[in-house]
């Protein structure tokens, strides 16, 4: 990629952005390092082919035309093409091309001369400007299987139900050949995986038995011998030279049973491909199929008598033609795993065939839960496997994978096979987060299998709720591909018993990556550790983590399940304050106000006001007390501003049940945090529920202890000169303290005179020519208008109380404040009114 265009570089030549040889080189297969300048080079191509226009783009297409019209399919014909290709995949959006361009992709794709890489990128563009009206392609224009493969594909992409199931016909038509020299069916069992997927009744009842027939031959009866090397034609070789060996294990062994994916050899023939094909698709095709036998009496009663002895010894023999397709198929794919298991267990030679065991350990248990859901008298021969296998890997962390389809297949079948699922979820949720948290695979997978089997969890929900603070290890460490699955699991893992531990959990999260960094840092064991910011430094991180005095904290927060207990962890942020700017933390902090969003927008559905008032005080506690991270606090506060009066009204009493706390949060607003959302948040808060219309326990001796916080802290706010260290208060938050001490003077006589009188100062210093270079003139006039406002509304104390406290019933419908009703007009009158008759008003 050294060639590739310098930033700033934009060069246009006659054949267009497509002609550069960067653009050859990004199309090419590349080998060896280099893989951060592949990425770089790549997405600064990509950039580029966005920017192809449309006139640029059709020179180009006439480019590509005249040498397809030639038949020029040499090189420069297989570089235009990949380029195009780019171009036309670089976007969301369909790119239109020149039908003469269209037209001979169409015509080379099926052309019997044409080289096969060419034909594969024609289709591939094809395929990229779906769905097309110029597209003239049928199955019959398909010269051989492999050209049918192609075609098939670009059809299925237009997505046409008919042409979908027209598409399947003629595929299955060559499936069900059964000629030894014809052609090769390797290209078409993907086209039928696809079209059931896109079309469940899209193949007929006897072709779905036909080739449930075929599926279950090549699974198992693929040859066990070796594919034949090509003959060297050499002087020297001799036939013998060139006979097929049998096939082997993994573990280098000479396989005794018959050909499965596991198997190894140098080459491999028509049908070991179709069995690996076969195996591939087994899963998909199965759920297709449907369940076993609809028409048998008693499933209960065939179970059982399928797994005594006699059933057993009648099942061997029941591997016979003479089953139905679907059956036959249910029979070998039964072998087929059975077999699978059995060489999962032998110890690979090499580390790609170690992966595919462990890949093939997680298809071979889905399949097997599939027929054991589809017929259960496959129960009693597939549990023994199954429980020898769980019994294997729950020490092997290398196939900790496996464990999650096994747990699946107890979910479903523990209660006829008693079987305690309980166990293996309690291993699954305590062991599996706390140590593998790092993988990323296993985290998606992990969340995916909580999401797909909350019905199954049944009485296991409370473990999976429980297990809430081991769930939330994946999503600290890989929040960014895991945020919409929690965002869907939250509603189902927070109740009334953990809500406050997981807001806690929650608002702590960027710690708890930081934290999990650490102890991954600090790890000596750990053979394949992932890979941290290597420009972060911890040091003394390293040190406080085997400091007794924290070992407590580090517990606390890196605990397995919910401790039904808070700890206050502002020592522990301090400690891991150097670790605050590590990328995986950036990228939590980032994530935590959408999970907080979701997270309340859960518990207001069920919380009891003692529950609103834990959370209240929750946020007031843990809005200075949050893990100091750039961005975040500015960002969780918003969040939490706009949750705290749902809180309110979800239980408006808690003002007066947590008048101490709020006073004291009020109290403690001086300096630069009484510009925050949060205060805003907490005085609207009181002015609008300090009210005895909503608590009867509301007292005089209340309101006054707020309105004299809340006029201090008025008056400091606007006696204070910004600096550095002291911002600018918004207007925002002036006129919300001057509306809500105005609500509360209404509410008690007393303090009118007072509140009258701080407006007329608030009107007066908005007016003063010292405060305009400070504030701006929008922000003043803000504040006059609505000094102007409530001073008017406080000549009528009546009509102020009206105003500002309605009654429950006035404001549940908010007349005064939606603009298309009459109340507001009627306020705006009755304010010109005053303004303009104010001399004849008593006060």
């Amino acid at each position: 990629m050294r060639h590739a265009a310098r930033p700033g570089s934009r060069r246009r030549c006659g054949h267009c952005f497509a002609s550069r040889p960067c653009l050859e080189r990004a199309a090419r297969p590349q080998g060896g390092g280099g893989g951060g300048m592949l990425a770089t080079g790549t997405e600064s191509l990509l950039r580029q082919a966005r920017e192809v226009g449309a006139e640029e783009l059709g020179r180009f297409c006439a480019r590509v035309s005249a040498l397809l019209q030639a038949e020029d399919w040499g090189p420069d014909a297989l570089d235009a093409l990949r380029r195009l290709f780019l171009i036309v995949a670089a976007t969301k959006y369909s790119r239109r091309l020149e039908p003469t361009c269209v037209a001979l992709l169409q015509t080379t794709l099926c052309s019997p001369r044409c080289p096969e890489r060419l034909q594969l990128l024609c289709a591939a563009v094809l395929r990229e400007m779906a769905p097309s009206d110029s597209l003239s392609l049928s199955c019959d224009h398909a010269q051989s299987s492999r050209q049918l493969g192609l075609v098939a594909s670009v059809l299925l992409a237009q997505g046409d139900p008919q042409q979908v199931r027209t598409v399947g016909q003629c595929v299955i038509k060559v499936l069900e050949s059964r000629q030894p020299e014809g052609p090769s069916l390797t290209y078409l069992l993907p086209v039928v995986s696809k079209v059931t997927s896109l079309a469940p009744d899209a193949l007929p009842e006897e072709q779905t038995k036909a080739l449930s027939k075929r599926l279950g031959e090549w699974l198992r009866y693929a040859s066990v011998q070796q594919g034949a090397a090509h003959a060297s034609g050499g002087f020297f070789s001799t036939p013998r030279a060139r006979q097929p060996g049998p096939v082997t294990e993994v573990d280098g062994t000479v396989a005794t049973d018959f050909f499965t994916v596991l198997s190894t050899g140098q080459r491999f023939t028509e049908d070991q491909r179709l069995n690996v094909q076969a195996f591939s698709m087994l899963r998909a095709w199965l759920l297709q199929g449907g369940p076993a036998r609809p028409g048998a009496a008693d499933a209960d009663d065939r179970s059982e008598l399928e797994g005594s002895t006699v059933s057993v010894l009648s099942a061997a023999s029941a591997a016979s033609h003479l089953l139905p397709p679907a059956e036959w198929l249910r029979e070998k794919a039964l072998e087929y795993c059975q077999r699978l298991l059995e060489q999962s267990g032998r110890r690979a030679l090499r580390k790609a065939d170690s992966d595919l065991q462990k890949a093939c350990l997680v298809e071979a248990v889905l399949v097997l839960d599939v027929l054991c859901r589809q017929d259960p008298s496959f129960l009693y021969r597939a549990l023994p496997c199954v429980r020898a296998l769980r019994t294997r890997l729950c020490g092997d962390t290398a196939c900790v994978r496996a464990l999650l389809p096994i747990a699946q297949f107890f979910l479903h079948h523990g209660e006829a096979a008693a079987v305690d699922a309980d166990a293996v979820c309690q291993h699954l949720f305590t062991r599996i987060p706390s140590e593998h948290f790092h993988s990323p695979m296993l985290a998606f997978e992990f969340v995916q299998f909580c999401r797909d089997h909350l019905v199954l969890f049944g009485s296991n929900l409370d473990l999976l709720r429980t297990s809430f603070p081991n769930l939330f290890k994946f999503l600290a460490w890989s929040s960014p591909a895991l945020t919409s699955g929690f965002v869907a699991l939250l509603p189902v893992l927070v109740d009334a018993g953990t809500a406050v531990e997981m807001l806690h959990l929650l608002l702590d999260l960027p710690s708890l990556t930081a934290a999990l960094d650490l102890q991954l840092r600090a790890s000596q064991a750990a053979s394949e550790r992932p890979l941290w910011d290597v420009s972060v430094r911890a040091p003394g991180c390293l040190e406080a983590l085997r400091d007794p005095q924290a070992q407590g904290l580090f517990q606390h927060l890196l605990r397995a399940k919910a401790s039904g207990t808070v700890e206050r962890l502002t020592p522990l942020h301090q400690l891991l304050q150097p670790l605050a700017s590590c990328a995986r933390v950036l990228q939590c902090a980032q994530a935590v106000p959408t999970l907080l969003r979701a997270f309340f927008a859960a518990v207001t559905q069920f919380a009891s006001g003692a529950l609103a008032s834990q959370l209240a005080l929750l946020l007031l506690e843990r809005s200075d007390s949050l893990f100091q991270v750039e961005g975040y606090e500015a960002d969780v506060h918003r969040v939490l501003s706009s949750q705290f009066p749902a809180l309110c009204k979800l239980h408006p009493p808690l003002v007066v049940e947590r008048a101490k706390e709020l006073l004291e949060f009020v109290g403690s607003l001086g300096g630069p945090r009484s510009t925050g959302h949060m205060l805003t948040s907490v005085v609207w808060a009181v002015g609008e529920y300090l009210s005895v219309s909503w608590d009867r326990r509301c007292s005089a001796e209340q309101i006054s202890r707020f309105f004299e916080a809340l006029e201090a802290l008025l008056f400091e706010v606007t006696q204070s000169r910004p600096s550095a260290a002291l911002p600018k208060c918004p207007p925002q938050v002036i006129t919300v303290l001057m509306t809500t001490l105005t609500k509360l003077a209404s509410r008690s006589q007393d303090l009118i005179p007072r509140v009258s009188l701080l407006l007329s100062k608030m009107r007066t210093l908005a007016q003063s020519p010292a405060v305009g270079p400070v504030h701006g003139e929008d922000d003043l006039g803000a504040v006059r208008t609505r000094a102007t406002e409530l001073l008017n509304l406080l000549k009528m104390p009546s009509v102020a109380q009206f105003v500002l406290t309605p009654s429950v019933e006035v404001s549940q419908p908010r007349y005064h404040r939606d603009c298309n009703t009459a109340l507001p007009l009627a306020l705006d009158m009755v304010s010109r009114l005053l303004e303009r008759e104010a001399g004849l008003l008593p006060g």
